[in-house]
C-alpha cells in the first residue's frame, strides 16, 4: 500500500514547488491512473515514492515505512518493493530476455549470485523468468536477444522484470507513450489485471484520459503540482473500469 501526506517537493528553493501537499492512498490490488498537463508534477510525484527525489514537506510510506526516513541500504531495500516500469523500457539490448528478466532479483541477490547468474544460469532461475514472461505473453521469447524484440515485446519483458522483483507496488512513468494505440491499450490491460490478480498497488501516469478511465479504478489529475481530481474511474454508461482477463 501507498500513503502519501502532505508531500512537496523543490527543485530550487525559489522556484514554484513542483509538488505542493499531494494526499493520496492506492491500496493493494488497486490501479490508480495519474493524468494531467506535461510539467505537472506527474514524473516528480512518481520518483518521490521511490525516494529519488527528496521531499521538502510531508510523508510517503510503503506499507508502513516512511520512505522519507531511510537512507543508504535500508533505502534500497525499501526500493525492491517498488517496481519502475519505464516508457523506454530501461533494458539491455544487448541480454538476453531472460538475463533482463531476472535483473528484478538483484535487490535480493548478492554480487557473486549476480556474477554467477550471467556466467552459468541456474534451472530454478531459467523457470522463474519464463513463468514472468509467461504472464506477460511471451514466453518463447526467453533464450531471445533483447534488441530482436518490438517495443511493445520489450515492454512486457519490463513487466516480467517487474514482476520478478515480487514488488509491493508499481509505479508505471508514461509505459504506452512510445507504442501505438492497439499495443498500448493492451499493456495497459495487462498492468491492472497482474496488479489485481497479484494484489500489488499500481499508479500509472499517462496522457490519454480516456484510457484512464477505461481501465483503472481511479483517476487523479495533478497540475501544477496539485491534486486537481480524484475520483472513480467511469466508462462511457459509466459501468466503472473495464477489468478485462
Amino acid at each position: 500500500m501507498l500513503e502519501l501526506r502532505g508531500v512537496s517537493v523543490l527543485y530550487t528553493r525559489d522556484a514554484r514547488p513542483a509538488l505542493a501537499g499531494v494526499t493520496l492512498d492506492v491500496a493493494a490490488g488497486e490501479c490508480v491512473a495519474l493524468v494531467g498537463p506535461s510539467g505537472g508534477g506527474k514524473t516528480t510525484l512518481l520518483r518521490s515514492i521511490n525516494g529519488s527525489v527528496p521531499l521538502a514537506g510531508g510523508s510517503i510510506r510503503v506499507d508502513g515505512v516512511d520512505v522519507s526516513t531511510l537512507r543508504g541500504p535500508t533505502l534500497r531495500r525499501l526500493r525492491t518493493r517498488l517496481a519502475m516500469v519505464a516508457q523506454q523500457h530501461d533494458l539491455v539490448d544487448r541480454l538476453r530476455v531472460y538475463q533482463n528478466v531476472m535483473a528484478g532479483a538483484l535487490g535480493r541477490w548478492s554480487t557473486w549470485h549476480a556474477l554467477r547468474f550471467l556466467i552459468a544460469p541456474r534451472r530454478h532461475e531459467l523457470e522463474e523468468a519464463h513463468a514472468a514472461l509467461s504472464s506477460v505473453g511471451v514466453p518463447e521469447k526467453l533464450r531471445s536477444l533483447t534488441s530482436d524484440l518490438s517495443g511493445g515485446q520489450q515492454q512486457r519483458v519490463a513487466i516480467a522484470r517487474a514482476l520478478v522483483q515480487r514488488p509491493s507496488a508499481i509505479l508505471a512513468d508514461e509505459p504506452i507513450a512510445s507504442l501505438d494505440p492497439l499495443l498500448g491499450e493492451q499493456i495497459l490491460r495487462l498492468l491492472c489485471r497482474l496488479a489485481r490478480e497479484r494484489n500489488i498497488a499500481l499508479l500509472c501516469s499517462l496522457h490519454q484520459p480516456e484510457l484512464a478511465r477505461r481501465y483503472f479504478d481511479r483517476v487523479v489529475t495533478i497540475a501544477d503540482g496539485m491534486l486537481a481530481v480524484d475520483g472513480a474511474a467511469l466508462r462511457a454508461g459509466g459501468a466503472g473500469p473495464a477489468h478485462v482477463r
